[in-house]
């Protein structure tokens, strides 16, 4: 499935990120779902906080968490409180784990190949010749 090609999801990586550098300087507010696989949080939240999180989250970049909000090496970061505590932590989401940015709940942009397994390359050959089980006999 073309989903899960490298080639599909660095142009979605890419899409994902052209669209955030002109977002964060432009909006006044935006969504982001995210994948919670490879979400970095700086200092780690607390258990009683981070143990509360699915699959997926919905960060609202508004105020100051937008004014916090940057791209480095094709990862978003910005500063966000949780909890009612408000704990602060810095959040860093690699650009291929976005799964949707939205806007006043109009979708800008979607990322489908984030929620699918990637699909591992299958080993090439460097000798199509081994590829005939015939052929075994002359290798070696």
């Amino acid at each position: 499935m073309i989903l899960q090609t490298t080639e599909f999801r660095k142009i979605k990586e890419k899409h994902a990120k052209e669209l955030l550098e002109f977002l964060i300087p432009n909006a006044e507010e935006f969504d982001i779902l995210c994948s919670t696989d490879e979400i970095t949080f700086n200092p780690e939240l607390p258990k009683h906080i981070s143990s509360a999180f699915g699959e997926v989250l919905v960060f609202t970049l508004a105020n100051y968490t937008l004014s916090t909000a940057k791209i480095m090496d094709n990862t978003l970061t910005f500063e966000a409180g949780f909890g009612e505590e408000n704990i602060g932590s810095i959040v860093s989401i690699p650009l291929k784990y976005i799964i949707q940015i939205t806007e006043e709940e109009t979708p800008l942009f979607i990322n489908v190949s984030a929620t699918i397994q990637q699909k591992e390359p299958e080993p090439q050959t460097k000798n199509p010749f081994e590829l005939n089980p015939r052929n075994k006999k002359f290798m070696n």
